[in-house]
């Protein structure tokens, strides 16, 4: 089977983590110190109305839900909801609000236009509460059945999937994480990677923050984990981070498992983003393929899933997506830092032989990027695995 080259279209965009990377220069910049550029914004975005009481009423509209926005955000981290900067997505909303205001005046400059105008801006403002207030901490379970002839007869295996961790401080995710984990009482818990936000990779009160999570979730179960992207996973943080708990890191390496009567094979595999190197790593750790024995492959990402089935894995778990986390009605992700973009977008596929899940993952990205999450919300896995025969 061979692995085809992602065509332009479908490789990563690297342009995106430029633009992430910038808006970190803006999170230093207090939002009341962008107060005159908001209110030029939405004094631009009355300008094409015309009729002075009508700019008058946009402009004011425009600035009413930009200040609505600005207190919302800054009010997040206050109750420990998230911790992200209010700058960045405060600026992304107004041009949003701006161009609404703009084009609708453009193409209709009247008072029934403008009613349509003031509910797009209160649309938007519903938006922007259950994305960053709301959806964020809906954590949501989702059950997964398999059945093998590779496994013993006996009890089905009870997996847990977690991925994407991006811990950043302790929310009601997290409260809510673990107490999900403790009443799902998996045989066995899988973590595919990525444990801390970008923001907080480097800050210990984050460090130990995690390390606890991590402990109270390894404490329900035999726990085995693999490192996610390299901008996240530092080489010289996770080793600490992991250090004397109960959790089997697996680097580049095989394991096999006794788990609920059932014998199984864990394979966990770096991720360094490059392709044909992690497949090739994947390859030497199987050179005789998956075999008879029942073999789940943990790697950050959904990009080996063609060496996957060549080899006859089993069962890919992946995580990395987020489901695109900021996710369009009707077409889904827009990101999703895939080298085949949407075509393993989230949830479960089947490639030949390999049965793939794209966990949608529990935290968010970090930096200047918006603490937010929309038709994408926080999932934990439970995979219910038995025998056919």
């Amino acid at each position: 089977m061979n692995d085809p080259t992602p065509t332009d279209s479908n490789r990563r965009p690297d342009w995106l983590h430029v633009a992430i990377v910038f808006t970190e220069l803006l999170s230093a910049i207090p939002p009341l110190l962008i107060t005159p550029a908001l209110a030029g914004i939405a004094a631009i975005a009355a300008w094409p109305w015309r009729d002075p009481s009508l700019q008058i009423a946009t402009g004011a509209l425009v600035a009413l839900a930009i200040a609505t926005d600005g207190l919302s955000l800054s009010l997040l981290p206050r109750h420990e909801r998230s911790f992200g900067p209010v700058t960045p997505p405060l600026l992304a909303l107004a041009l949003l609000r701006a161009t609404l205001a703009f084009v609708t005046g453009a193409l209709w400059p009247t008072w029934p236009a403008l009613g349509l105008t003031a509910l797009g801006q209160l649309a938007l403002t519903a938006a922007q509460v259950y994305a960053t207030w709301i959806e964020p901490f809906r954590l949501t379970t989702t059950c997964e059945t398999l059945r093998t002839p590779k496994l013993e007869h006996g009890p089905p295996l009870r997996l847990l999937h977690l991925s994407d961790v991006h811990f950043e401080g302790w929310t009601p995710r997290e409260r809510a994480l673990v107490e999900r984990v403790q009443g799902l009482t998996p045989d066995l818990i899988l973590i595919t990677g990525d444990y801390l936000n970008l923001s907080s990779i480097q800050d210990p009160a984050a460090q130990a923050g995690v390390r606890e999570l991590l402990a109270q979730i390894a404490a329900c179960a035999p726990t085995f984990a693999i490192t996610g992207s390299p901008p996240v996973d530092l080489p010289d943080v996770v080793p600490a981070i992991f250090a004397g708990l109960p959790i089997t890191w697996l680097q580049d390496e095989t394991a096999d498992v006794r788990a609920s009567h059932h014998t199984l094979r864990l394979v966990g595999v770096r991720c360094t983003k490059q392709r044909a190197s992690d497949g090739a790593r994947l390859h030497r750790l199987l050179p005789d393929g998956a075999g008879d024995r029942f073999t789940i492959l943990l790697y950050h990402s959904p990009d080996l899933i063609h060496a996957a089935a060549e080899i006859g894995v089993d069962l890919y778990l992946a995580g990395h997506t987020h489901g695109g986390q900021l996710r369009l009605p009707l077409f889904g992700a827009v990101v999703t830092s895939s080298d085949f973009w949407k075509q393993y977008e989230a949830g479960r596929y089947r490639h030949g032989p390999t049965t793939l899940y794209v966990s949608r993952g529990l935290g968010m990205e970090g930096l200047g990027a918006p603490r937010a999450r929309f038709l994408a919300p926080p999932e934990v896995i439970v995979w219910e695995i038995e025998a056919t025969h």
